[in-house]
């Protein structure tokens, strides 16, 4: 295990996006050194502008991907959930040498289609788990990257609840809050999935980020982690979008067949109108780790995404 060890070299799939260009920007603040997996030479250039090397490349150069592995100190993996031949390049390249790598999942895996409708259901580290048919492949991912601990590597998976918060990389914005906001504005009320009584749990990207640097130093190999720091339920999240933009009245409800007009089917049912309610259990008690960022509400009404969408 690696702890407090600064000046790492790691290689970061994702760089580009909301999630892996912030924790590329958390690890150059804390003195590791970055190389970042671009599609293009413009994506390129824009990391080196934020102290990345980039690598330019995709998912599907596995053997791009296993020499990245090969020759740096930690893997982190946020570029897809569910992308297993890129995984397994990593993990073979990794083997025997007891190199971390940290694989970003998603908390939809507990996720059920319940049409805006409320859930009960609440997952931590330790509940039992049979996911939705769409997501059994991702669970079964997962499950293979941990056990690649028995194989000499320091297997870890994150796996954060609904992301909010300005980003640090080139993406500023994951993907559910604006996709709220643009609605509301094109149709000037906003809209939910449903009753709009499903609930998510939610964390601020400053605090995954936080938790990915403690896995980075100091998670065990196997170790699982949800990540959330809060939860709410979409009428709500829709309501403080009305009134950050200044509307009148409450949130008016769509119809799943609208939704997924809007969304696509699979972002109406597992995303919009889905309950996904977790609890941060073992990065709390095993990692240290203590979430203080502002909560989605809050940072929905003083104009976190007054340009978003």
């Amino acid at each position: 295990m690696i702890t407090g060890e600064s000046g790492m070299k790691i290689f970061l799939t994702g760089a580009t996006g909301y999630i892996g260009g912030s924790v590329a920007a958390r690890f150059v603040s804390a003195g590791h050194t970055v190389r970042g997996l671009a599609r293009s030479e413009s994506r390129a250039a824009a990391l080196r502008g934020l102290g990345i090397e980039p690598v330019i490349g995709s998912l599907d150069d596995t053997v791009l991907l296993a020499a990245e592995a090969a020759s740096a100190d930690a893997v982190v993996n946020a570029a897809s959930a569910d992308h297993r031949p890129a995984a397994e390049a990593i993990l073979t390249a990794l083997a025997g040498s007891d190199k971390t790598f940290l694989h970003t999942s998603g908390s939809s895996i507990v996720g059920n289609r319940a049409r805006g409708a409320a859930r009960d259901e609440v997952y931590d580290e330790t509940t039992p788990l049979t996911p939705a048919p769409n997501r059994a492949a991702r669970v079964a991912l997962n499950r293979d990257i941990l056990a690649a601990a028995a194989n000499g590597v320091r297997a870890v998976v994150l796996c954060p609840a609904l992301i909010y918060g300005l980003g640090q990389g080139l993406e500023p914005h994951s993907m559910q809050v604006p996709w709220l906001i643009a609605l509301a504005r094109k149709d000037g009320v906003a809209k939910h999935a449903g009753p709009g009584a499903n609930i998510w749990s939610n964390v601020h990207i400053d605090d995954l980020t936080a938790l990915y640097l403690l896995a980075l130093e100091k998670a065990p190999a196997g170790g699982f982690y949800f990540a959330e720091n809060g939860e709410n339920s979409m009428r709500e999240v829709c309501a403080a979008i009305g009134r950050m933009l200044g509307h009148a009245g409450g949130p008016l409800a769509v119809t799943m067949a609208e939704a997924a007009a809007e969304w696509g089917e699979c972002p109406a049912n597992d995303t919009m109108g889905s309950n996904s309610r977790v609890r941060a259990v073992a990065a709390r008690r095993d990692l240290g780790w203590t979430p203080a960022a502002p909560s989605l509400i809050e940072e929905i009404e003083r104009g976190c995404y007054a340009e978003a969408a």
